[in-house]
């Protein structure tokens, strides 16, 4: 098993703290894990992304350069990285912001309402696990058990309280993949 999995989007979507709760749930199943962030000077509305690479064997470079996975959060996100995927990857399109569709022909691309479905559960800063949720159950790279334990690890204890939102956000997202959510995930 190997993911090499890129999120990106604006600081303040949640792209680097959804790496980080990958990247722990990786590491409570006993995986070799890799998490890099990169964002610009700006904390919220500039551009943020993180590479991270969970695998059954030693990473030999934690760096993220031919993602087999690309979450696009925003549309620059989507311009700027949709190319950098392996032949045969998958690219989650944030669809609530991003107006275009992916030109990519030899990957899978699942369009997503995260930031919509995120406001009908309460609360728009969810919208990053919801495509974590639909990413988690396409791929199997972690287990939903595993990012359950990982939240409380990644979110600050005076954030434990939205863990039963981020978890409701989680299922919506899986939902979708699955089909049996509110609105399935457009594959395109």
């Amino acid at each position: 098993m190997f993911e090499a999995i890129l999120i990106a989007g604006f600081g303040g979507q949640g792209v680097l703290s959804t790496g980080q709760l990958l990247a722990q749930a990786g590491m409570e199943e006993g995986r070799h894990v890799a998490w890099i962030p990169s964002y610009g000077p700006e904390m919220r509305g500039g551009t943020a992304n993180c590479g991270v690479t969970i695998s059954s064997r030693p990473i030999s470079s934690p760096v993220v350069s031919e993602p087999t996975v690309l979450i696009a959060m925003n549309r620059p996100s989507l311009e700027k990285f949709e190319h950098s995927v392996v032949q045969g990857g998958i690219i989650f399109v944030n669809s609530s912001l991003i107006d275009i569709r992916a030109g990519r022909k030899d990957v899978r691309v699942f369009y997503v309402p995260a930031n919509e479905l995120a406001e009908e559960l309460g609360s728009g800063k969810v919208a990053n696990n919801v495509i974590l949720g639909a990413l988690i159950e396409l791929t199997g790279v972690v287990t939903p058990g595993a990012v359950e334990k990982s939240l409380r690890e990644v979110l600050p204890p005076h954030h434990h309280k939205m863990i039963p939102l981020n978890l409701k956000a989680l299922e919506v997202g899986a939902g979708l993949v699955r089909g049996d959510g509110p609105a399935a995930a457009g594959a395109g």
